[in-house]
């Protein structure tokens, strides 16, 4: 059954309620709800009328985070387009191969990308308009559009609407890189993403009714910031539930992370609310912290949220040393799937890595899609029932064996394998498109790799397989070192392995490197790692 909610309904209720609010926060451009209101109409006349955007045309966000990502998206949901991220690293190449399949009719660029896009262009045929963001790079070219033209092109007082009535059947759509092959493209429904944030934070009446919203909303919501990228699910995702409470997203300037901006700008503007991506964020900002106590004053924090990729518990409990009444949520989720388990810190206690709460609508499956039982030490993938995209754009094959039906319910089951303990906690292993077969036996990458990082001499672990003519597959540590140019001690590094885990699982082989090479979203490319460890060990 549909609940009806409609983003754009939801958005514009929430303008009309708190028009003087502040809605967008970046450095000195600052916007209320009014004004984000107002120029998301003029970018959805400008996708309208200048690329002809049909009812559910694809429209690109190629941008860093900022002001712009946000309104733009909103134009989408008002003139009943899609939304589809782009990850800003991707090359000539992967951006052809995200635009031509998402069949994408607008791109919604930063300055700094105009070479690179101009170079692609001839490429993507279908692509009508090209919306250029002012960035200080340099001048517009001449086969764009300014997105401030656009932006203030709408007349006061005029909604701007699609050519067909909006619904909760309107789609997001959120391209995830996932760890192997080509970005897929998951198709969300907007009703059932606004039921799953509504279930954790608003809500909402079971069937849309604004009144509901109009009567919560009475004053300045949250102030939310997402120090991952907004075209990662975590950033995006956060965004839209502190967006929905009438409250307000602060982004950073810099173009690579800066734990000393993030901290400038939480004592600032006063950030409730923060979203990044484990340790990769959470790591750099300890150590900022722990350099210099009592300089920033981070009391206004009451959350910070991560996932995507695993949060240690030893960073968690550095953090809460500096302010022990926030909440830690490290969210086990995936883009296909919200709500597989949460572990949550805070209130003098922190929860060990890679363990988590099963969530209410989540449950371990065998191959044969019967649950595991609790304390069985049996490994079964994480499925989650409810509220689940429709599938992948354009891929039956993958939707199929992703999105199952399971005793006459329907089932997100993205891939995650975890064991379940006796009282019902999820120790996650992690994705079985990495798992290690060396010897028969399975190795998940997630789980070596933490125990990696808990080395006092290792800051950050990948763990890959390499070919091996006895085994199959021998498991491969690359490791960045705490001390830049340090050394690493191999034989120390495998022997702190083995004092946590099962002998099999401990790399035959430590690599150091400069920089495992994270994406913004703290992902990374474990097909490239592979390959460099096997060049690396003369294969």
């Amino acid at each position: 059954m549909s609940s009806g909610w409609n983003f754009a309904d939801v958005w514009e209720t929430i303008a009309d309620e708190i028009p003087d609010a502040r809605a967008l926060v970046d450095a000195d451009h600052r916007r209320t709800w009014a004004e984000l209101d107002h120029r998301a109409d003029g970018v959805a006349l400008a996708l309208l009328n200048e690329a002809g955007a049909a009812h559910q045309d694809k429209v690109a966000q190629y941008l860093y985070n900022g002001n712009e990502y946000t309104e733009s998206v909103v134009a989408c949901t008002k003139a009943g387009l899609v939304p589809v991220n782009t990850n800003y690293r991707y090359t000539d190449d992967e951006l052809t191969y995200i635009w031509d399949n998402s069949d994408a009719v607008a791109v919604v660029f930063h300055g700094a990308f105009a070479e690179r896009v101009a170079s692609v262009r001839a490429r993507v045929p279908n692509v009508r308009l090209w919306l250029w963001v002012d960035d200080g790079s340099g001048p517009c070219p001449d086969w764009a559009v300014p997105y401030e033209d656009a932006a203030t092109s709408a007349s006061p007082g005029r909604r701007t609407r699609g050519p067909a009535p909006r619904s909760g059947a309107d789609l997001y759509f959120l391209y995830t890189g996932g760890t192997t092959g080509m970005p897929k493209g998951v198709m969300w429904r907007q009703d059932d993403l606004y039921d799953v944030f509504s279930a954790a934070t608003m809500h909402d009446p079971p069937t849309v009714d604004l009144d509901a919203v109009r009567r919560r909303v009475n004053g300045a919501g949250p102030v939310g910031l997402p120090a991952c990228p907004l075209m990662h699910g975590t950033g995006a995702f956060t965004s839209f539930q502190v967006m929905f409470l009438g409250g307000s997203i602060v982004t950073l300037t810099s173009r690579k992370f800066d734990a000393a901006e993030l901290l400038d700008t939480i004592e600032r503007e006063r950030v409730n609310a923060l979203a990044w991506v484990g340790d990769a964020f959470a790591r750099p900002v300890l150590a900022a912290l722990d350099a210099a106590p009592g300089h920033w004053d981070i009391s206004s924090l009451v959350m910070i949220t991560s996932s995507g990729v695993m949060w240690s518990e030893p960073v968690k409990e550095g953090l809460l040393r500096h302010h022990p009444g926030m909440m830690l949520v490290d969210a086990f989720s995936s883009s296909e799937a919200l709500g597989m388990g949460m572990s949550v810190s805070g209130g003098g206690r922190t929860t060990k890595t890679a363990s988590f709460a099963l969530g209410d609508r989540s449950r371990v499956i065998d191959d044969d899609g019967r649950d595991v039982e609790p304390g069985s030490g049996r490994i079964g993938r994480v499925a989650v029932q409810g509220p689940c995209p429709v599938g992948y754009y354009k891929d039956p094959e993958k939707t199929a064996r992703t999105f199952l039906t399971i005793d006459g319910e329907r089932f997100s089951v993205p891939g995650d394998y975890a064991t379940v303990d006796a009282d019902g906690t999820l120790q996650i292993l992690g994705r079985g498109s990495v798992c290690i077969n060396t010897g028969g036996e399975k190795v998940f990458p997630e789980e070596v790799e933490e125990a990696l990082k808990g080395h006092p001499a290792v800051l950050d672990a990948v763990v890959v397989g390499v070919p091996d003519e006895r085994f199959g597959e021998v498991v491969v540590a690359w490791v960045e070192p705490i001390e830049p140019a340090g050394d690493i001690d191999e034989a120390d590094v495998i022997a702190h392995v083995k004092g946590r885990l099962a002998a099999y699982k401990a790399p035959r082989r430590v690599l150091a490197t400069d920089s495992i090479g994270r994406s913004p979203a703290g992902k990374v490319d474990y097909t490239r790692l592979r390959g460099d460890a096997v060049a690396a060990m003369g294969g």
